[in-house]
């Protein structure tokens, strides 16, 4: 394999391998107690747990990797590169709720013990077998706002072109990009200990303001026939123009969010439909049992 156009950052490395090393520490230690108690293990933990390294290793690749590499030369590359690391990685770092595997990868253990029967509930959440509980008070309209707002400043042409020359800006525009994606998803999904505070169609309909949000910044790139990123300008744009390289990333920035965007209000608005339903049935089950019957009274024998 040629990894001649491979970027370098020892920092990502780094912090990939010590959070990766954790959770898996987390994660046995969340199995061998389970097993010590004669617990059984949901298929839901390993599905969860596969789903926060992939999360975490799409974040990594955002930055070591080609992608990495090529984000430095061509616009479209940078632009797929946030919506990986603002979209992509986050969702499945949430849905793979890595919160207490972390906790106990860090050594978080002594209140279990010290605990006893709640140590026994603590360990049915870690293995999903528990239930939800609202933790963190996240206010999702909030997170809607500080993201769209983070995604549309990152991308003016200041920000966008500062981050190309200096290390520290391009570092805190990852970092950035990461910390308010898990804060959206977490907001709109909402994983253990964490549970969303907004009913199913409130929050689809947050949703469609974000996915909104997303595509104006898109579209007015795609079809935008001025430069806006004059720091790209160089010999990497014989080929494509940097007027056409801007457009591809207009495209991307406008359809690539739409995808885990739509799949997610799918789900609220099942979601919704699934509790409608629930409601309706037990509300004809209360009527029920609640109706006096209209036949007469057996008489009474004497």
């Amino acid at each position: 394999m040629d990894f001649s156009h491979w970027s370098v950052n020892l920092a990502a490395l780094a912090a990939y391998l010590v959070v990766g090393v954790i959770h898996l520490l987390g994660v046995r230690d969340t199995v061998t107690r389970a097993r010590r108690r004669g617990r059984s293990l949901p298929p839901e933990l390993l599905a969860r747990a596969v789903s926060f390294q992939a999360g975490l290793l799409l974040a990594l690749l955002a930055v070591v990797s080609p992608v990495g590499y090529w984000s430095y030369r061509f616009i479209w590359v940078r632009d797929l590169q946030d919506v990986m690391l603002a979209m992509l990685a986050p969702a499945l770092i949430v849905l793979g709720a890595p919160w207490q595997p972390l906790h106990r990868g860090l050594g978080g253990r002594g209140r279990d013990q010290a605990e006893g029967a709640a140590a026994d509930a603590g360990a049915a959440d870690m293995t999903g077998t528990g239930t939800a509980r609202p933790g963190w008070q996240l206010r999702p309209v909030l997170a809607a706002a500080v993201f769209c707002g983070s995604w549309w400043v990152w991308h003016l042409p200041g920000p966008f072109d500062a981050a190309l020359h200096s290390s520290a800006i391009y570092a805190a525009e990852v970092v950035s990009y990461l910390a308010i994606g898990i804060l959206l998803w977490l907001a709109l999904l909402g994983t253990r200990p964490v549970a969303p505070l907004m009913a199913p169609m409130r929050t689809a309909g947050l949703v469609v303001a974000v996915a909104a949000a997303t595509t104006v910044l898109g579209l007015t790139r795609a079809f935008s026939h001025a430069v806006a990123y004059p720091a790209y300008l160089g010999p990497s744009h014989r080929l494509l123009s940097l007027v056409s390289d801007q457009q591809v990333g207009g495209g991307i920035l406008w359809v690539i969010p739409l995808i885990p965007f739509s799949i997610l209000a799918i789900f609220l608005v099942f979601a919704w439909l699934r509790d409608e339903e629930s409601a309706a049935t037990d509300a004809d089950l209360d009527r029920l049992l609640r109706h006096k019957s209209a036949w007469p009274s057996r008489p009474s024998l004497r």
